[in-house]
């Protein structure tokens, strides 16, 4: 699965639209962030981290990282 994949089931697990996550990381971030920025992004899997971070923190999630258990 991909983050792209991850997000887009959080958007609608926490029945988010697009435009509500680009007003929300625009006030957060203070700059203007379009829904279809975002969902071009989406579509081409072309995140980075960071941005990928704030879309979580907006919708309330943690990245968490954790280790494998290595056999």
């Amino acid at each position: 699965m991909t983050i792209s994949e991850d997000i887009k089931i959080l958007l609608v697990k926490e029945k988010w639209t697009l435009i509500e996550l680009a007003s929300e990381l625009s006030l957060k971030l203070k700059k203007n962030i379009t829904a279809n920025s975002i969902s071009q992004k989406l579509r081409r899997n072309s995140m980075k981290y960071d941005e990928a971070k704030e879309i979580f923190d907006c919708l309330g999630y943690d990245i968490k990282l954790t280790k494998r258990n290595e056999i």
